[in-house]
């Protein structure tokens, strides 16, 4: 027998020894671990990686299924390029884009402008994938040089991905082969596509929507929920996009590269100045009947920023803005809700006092002078200084918060009477056309940067608690985001290139031995794409400068 190595079980928390290059498919036909789905990949040290990798040293393995956050990556990248050969095959000659998630699912378009696809043609496609699933293709990853993979995407008519390799400066790439199909993605797939049985495809729009498994269950297809404001608003931007020429990160370097980032900082915070001065013109046209406008957005989305420019195009328009803050009317700790940990759970509704707020909203709405309430964090209890508010025909009240969009939270106010905003930071521009740039990666990114240079919290900090901050967005805010008047997105075409230079030292602080390295890595893998860009030209009242600093609005 030859030399054994020591392989460390996490979930079994114990050690079994295997032969020199084992692979991780081999450990895994011993190891039968108990999970919800198939297992897809495994974290090795910390590091995701496909069942074919092969160890050759003392490792620590946690094998993952659909419900973990990198096997579903794993799922929803096979899933696409699964997708792409079945469109790949039955038009041959026709591009495929992966636009951007909606609905709960992953809206995609088959580009050719000589074919619109209708309900049968979609359902079509459906019947080739799953014929393609039941053949059980693998899913065949090499290493070849960059040069070689440019030439063969080129070949294959994938010309974002040749314009994107040759600004990373790679000399080897990885290229992904399903039967005679060849894509690439940025990260892992599933070992083959007899793993990918649970998936729907649905007519939408001009294309398809990609169902994927639920997040928690992953025996049934994630529920369709219809965004039509979310598609408007997304449609709008990459129509903005194909103006200024700029709709994946290739395109992004070459700004970049011939000096013209310059041009597209300016041009990205004018529509921003735009947007916000459109949405202060809605709100004064609706004056007679606005007296409150409540803003909601998840975490590192611009609120703070674009409730100060709001308040200013708002002044110019001729109104005055006046803001209630929500964190003053927190019921007493006592009385706070717990969570199924047994934690106060400060992001429920009910962590509110939502009897107290709506009878000051009446009170001010009605011209009557309230003295406001407020709270101390410290002692967890409720308390009145003395200050009063009293509001004039001129002035409307601004409240922001998690909790704005939700209808509980104003039971006693008109629905005319409120102006709702929804705010986000929805990324319109991808890697290549089969590689979206999830908005959730986008505004972590943000909150790191931010948690990092104001709160003093480290990279490891602010992942840690993502995924506490997700499930209180996905509970709290997600659910109401189709009851705004209108949507802003806060994300700058330019700004993920700027993020980079801040982003990467701090994520490189997380060690091979820590959870979050797995993270990290992610994250710094997809920074390798980008060119970095100077903060210099970002103006001082751009929504970037709350993360970044230099702002001059106080906060």
């Amino acid at each position: 027998m030859g030399k054994l190595i020591d392989i460390y079980f996490e979930d079994l928390k114990e050690k079994r020894s295997y032969a020199i290059g084992t692979d991780l498919q081999t450990i895994l036909a011993d190891h039968k671990p108990q999970y919800n789905g198939e297992v897809l990949g495994a974290m090795v040290n910390n590091k995701l990686k496909e069942l074919t990798y092969e160890i050759y040293k003392p490792k620590k393995v946690l094998f993952v299924d659909g419900t973990h956050p990198d096997g579903r990556r794993m799922y929803v990248r096979s899933l696409c390029f699964l997708l792409y050969k079945a469109v790949h095959d039955l038009y041959p000659k026709a591009s495929f884009r992966v636009e951007h998630s909606i609905s709960n699912g992953l809206y995609c378009r088959v580009t050719d402008k000589n074919i619109l696809l209708t309900p049968e043609d979609v359902e079509n496609i459906k019947k080739r994938m799953q014929a393609i699933v039941e053949e059980d293709l693998p899913f065949i990853r090499e290493e070849i040089e960059t040069e070689k993979a440019i030439e063969l995407f080129e070949a294959n008519g994938l010309k974002e991905k040749t314009s994107l390799f040759k600004t990373r400066g790679n000399l080897f790439t990885s290229v992904y082969h399903l039967g005679d199909s060849v894509d690439y993605f940025y990260g892992f797939l599933v070992p083959s596509t007899g793993k990918l049985k649970v998936f729907d495809l649905l007519p939408f729009a001009q294309g398809m929507l990609l169902m994927a498994p639920g997040r928690r269950d992953t025996s049934v297809t994630e529920p369709f929920i219809p965004q039509e404001k979310m598609l408007k608003i997304f449609s709008e931007y990459k129509r903005w996009g194909n103006v200024l020429n700029i709709s994946n990160v290739g395109d992004l370097n070459g700004y970049v590269e011939n000096n013209n980032i310059s041009e597209l900082i300016k041009i990205s915070e004018a529509l921003h100045e735009k947007k916000i001065s459109q949405i202060a013109d809605k709100i004064r046209k609706k004056k007679k009947h606005t007296k409150l406008i409540l803003i909601s957005g998840p975490s590192s989305s611009g609120k703070t920023t674009f409730g100060k420019r709001l308040a200013i195009q708002l002044k110019v328009a001729g109104l005055h803005p006046v803001n209630l803050s929500l964190d003053n009317y927190f019921v007493n700790r006592d009385k706070t809700p717990r969570d199924e940990n047994g934690e106060y759970d400060f992001e429920a509704l009910e962590s509110l006092d939502i009897r107290l707020f709506n009878e000051n909203l009446v009170d001010l709405l009605n011209g009557n002078e309230v003295e406001l309430p407020k709270f101390s964090f410290e002692t967890g209890t409720r308390y009145y200084d003395g200050e009063k508010l009293k509001i004039n025909g001129k002035q409307v009240l601004v409240v922001e918060g998690i909790h704005a969009l939700n209808p509980k939270l104003t039971p006693l106010i008109a629905d005319d009477s409120k102006f709702r905003i929804y705010i986000s930071a929805l990324t319109s521009i991808s890697i290549d056309g089969h590689n979206r740039i999830p908005s959730t990666d986008n505004r972590l990114i943000r909150r790191i940067v931010r948690d990092h240079k104001y709160r003093n919290y480290s990279a490891l900090d602010t992942i840690s608690r993502w995924p506490s901050v997700r499930r209180g967005e996905e509970k709290n805010i997600f659910p109401y985001q189709e009851e705004a008047d209108v949507m802003f997105n806060s994300a700058l075409q330019y700004e993920l290139g700027v993020l980079k230079r801040y982003a990467e030292p701090i994520l490189k602080e997380i060690q091979p031995n820590q959870a979050e390295y797995s993270e990290a890595n992610r994250l710094l893998k997809f920074f390798s794409y980008f060119v970095p860009i100077s903060d210099a030209e970002i103006p001082p009242t751009s929504l970037m400068r709350e993360f970044l600093g230099g702002s001059t609005f106080e906060y």
